[in-house]
Parts: structure tokens; C-alpha cells; sequence
């Protein structure tokens, strides 16, 4: 039995919905990847120019890895997107769609991973490498002042 025009466009466009969801969510986790990735830069950055000392970072567990992990997850996603989009398609049109959850809980899991691998980036600092400020090394009270001043207004 053919199932009647209307019902098969609701179909394809609750799939193109779904893709551009998945596809939404990809172009957010690359965006949030690359947010990461700078904001470590930044902040290793304001260390040296405020302390004048390096950061000792790790080389596997920092920002910039987990950053660019969260880009190339979302450039994989965007490609399992459409390559779901596109099984479904053929499942409509053949009138035998078959719900998959597969795609999600892959999706779950390295979110769920990648996220909670953000939490200790966030919380863990090395205060062994941080003296606390001396403030006659830097330039002038006011200016250090308003330096901080300002970085507080962005961070808000």
C-alpha cells in the first residue's frame, strides 16, 4: 500500500528538520571547540604579561586539545548528519524506515567525555608556577588597576 503524498512530505521534512538539528549542534560544537582553545591562549597569555613567568602546561591535557577535539568531533557529526539524513531519505522513499538510536548515544557519549574532560581544565590550577603578584614589578597602581578593572567588565 502507497501511503498518500502529504504523509511522505511530513516525513522528509521531519527529516530535514532532524539534520538540521544535528547540524546546528555540530556547528556549536565547533564554535564552542574553538571558545575553548582561545580562551586558554588568552588566559596563559595574561599569566606571563601579568606575573612575567611562563605557564607550565601539559602537553596532552590542555585547553588547545580539547578545543580542537571538540572542532573535529562536530566536523564528524556534521558529516554523520548527513549521512543519516540521507539513509533515512532512502528509508522513506522505500517505505521501510527504521529508527536507529545508534547516531545518538555515539553523540552522547563523546559529548558527555569531552565535556566532563573540560571540568579539571576549568577547576585545576598550578599554583606551584604562580607567585603571588608583587606589585612593584608592575608598571604603575592605577594602570595595574585599571587593567584588572577592565578584564573584570569582560569576564562579566
Amino acid at each position: 500500500m502507497v501511503k498518500p503524498v502529504i504523509d511522505r512530505q511530513r516525513e522528509h521534512q521531519a527529516n530535514e528538520r532532524t539534520f538540521l538539528a544535528w547540524l546546528r549542534t555540530s556547528i556549536a560544537l565547533i564554535g564552542f571547540g574553538i571558545a575553548i582553545a582561545r580562551f586558554g591562549l588568552f588566559l596563559r597569555q595574561l599569566h606571563v604579561a601579568v606575573t612575567q613567568k611562563p605557564v607550565a602546561t601539559s602537553p596532552i591535557f590542555n585547553s588547545e586539545n580539547l578545543g580542537v577535539s571538540l572542532v573535529i568531533f562536530g566536523i564528524i557529526a556534521i558529516g554523520l548528519a548527513a549521512w543519516r539524513y540521507n539513509q533515512v531519505f532512502w528509508q522513506i522513499e522505500r517505505g521501510n524506515y527504521r529508527p536507529s538510536r545508534l547516531l545518538v548515544w555515539i553523540m552522547a557519549g563523546v559529548v558527555t567525555i569531552l565535556g566532563s574532560l573540560s571540568i579539571p581544565l576549568v577547576l585545576w590550577r598550578d599554583f606551584s608556577t604562580s607567585p603571588p603578584i608583587d606589585d612593584s614589578k608592575l608598571p604603575s597602581k592605577p594602570l595595574h588597576q585599571a587593567f584588572l578593572f577592565k578584564l573584570t567588565q569582560i569576564l562579566k
